[in-house]
């Protein structure tokens, strides 16, 4: 978006014939300083089993063995591969549940949070729910809050800390959810609104019904939306992305999209027929237009085809690489690249 609205830097090199490397270079690096970019521009770092486990979660690299200092080193060198890799990132999405929280195993994973604060990295913290129940609910209400205590107690006044209330909340009508959410902001009234991710209904698929609640105005709202639900031609995917937000895309935060990038898809070249390359190419494009934050699902999670960043090495020398060059292109074009 910023490149193209600052082509008047590349006409005026043309008029005065001063196309030199030099000048070229000159006019790339001020499009890209003056491009407007979105508030979150991030990837989810995930359980290799999935987030939704009957314990702690643990996100791929991390062993529930380890230490805060092993963590520490761990996720250390995850943010290096992530910023090395993709440019313009600013966020890392993690999972938590309440076992992770007020269990021991909350001592070594804050290491992954204090890691990313450590790197100028913003953290969006989201609550998944177990493998056993997954009905869209929270589990315990009890365990539920005083998870989010403890989280809030220690990082709620970290301005670059934010709190996604409950992943793809699909178990409550809208009605149930903004009672659950009305519960939630009463319990933390000190929790800044502009830090509170608040899911849409269904599965995190639209916020409207969220956003148009006057408790609420202060609030974020999370989207969730993924190409193997439907088959859309590109103009398509655009509508229905703009559809899911309505007028609240200066609130939105797309939390989750994503679709498969180790099965060798060119997600810059034509989109023909290929339901993915569309998804893509027209999720992007959205993003971008409407300035849009979004987070990739996943930027990393092993075994998992839809992983943009490879996962090698270990401790201290984990690297990370891209999986689809083609697909980074496109998911750093929506975030204003």
């Amino acid at each position: 978006m910023g490149i193209r609205n600052y082509a008047w830097i590349a006409g005026l090199s043309l008029v005065l014939s001063a196309c030199t490397k030099e000048a070229v270079e000159v006019s790339q690096s001020i499009s890209e300083e003056q491009a407007v970019h979105p508030l979150i521009s991030g990837v989810n770092w995930a359980d290799a089993r999935d987030n939704f486990v009957d314990g702690w979660v643990i996100p791929s690299g991390l062993d529930a063995g380890d230490d805060y200092t092993t963590v520490a080193t761990k996720s250390n060198a995850i943010y290096n591969g992530v910023l090395a890799n993709l440019q313009g990132v600013n966020a890392i999405r993690l999972p938590i549940n309440p076992p992770s929280v007020t269990e021991r195993w909350w001592t070594a994973y804050q290491a992954t949070i204090d890691q990313a604060l450590n790197k100028k990295l913003k953290v969006v913290l989201s609550c998944w729910e177990s493998a056993a129940t997954k009905d869209g609910k929270i589990d315990n209400l009890d365990a539920f809050l005083q998870m989010w205590t403890i989280v809030i107690n220690k990082y709620g006044q970290q301005s670059d800390v934010y709190i996604e209330v409950i992943n793809e909340p699909y178990g409550y009508s809208l009605a149930q959810l903004s009672t659950v959410y009305e519960q939630f902001l009463a319990k933390f009234p000190n929790l800044p609104r502009s830090r509170i991710l608040l899911s849409g209904t269904g599965y995190a698929e639209d916020v409207n019904g969220i956003g148009a609640d006057v408790r609420f105005k202060d609030c974020l709202l999370a989207l969730h939306n993924y190409a193997f639900w439907n088959v859309r031609t590109q103009s398509d995917w655009e509508a229905n992305w703009r559809a899911r937000f309505g007028t609240y895309a200066s609130r939105t935060i797309v939390t989750e999209f994503g679709a498969g990038m180790t099965t060798g898809k060119n997600y810059t070249g034509a989109v023909g027929s290929d339901n993915e390359v569309a998804y893509l190419v027209g999720s992007t494009n959205v993003f971008q237009n409407t300035n849009l934050s979004s987070i990739y699902w996943p930027g990393i999670r092993d075994g998992d085809s839809y992983s943009l960043l490879n996962k090698s090495g270990a401790g201290a020398g984990i690297t990370l690489s891209v999986t689809n060059p083609s697909g980074a292109t496109r998911v750093r074009f929506g975030w204003g690249y």
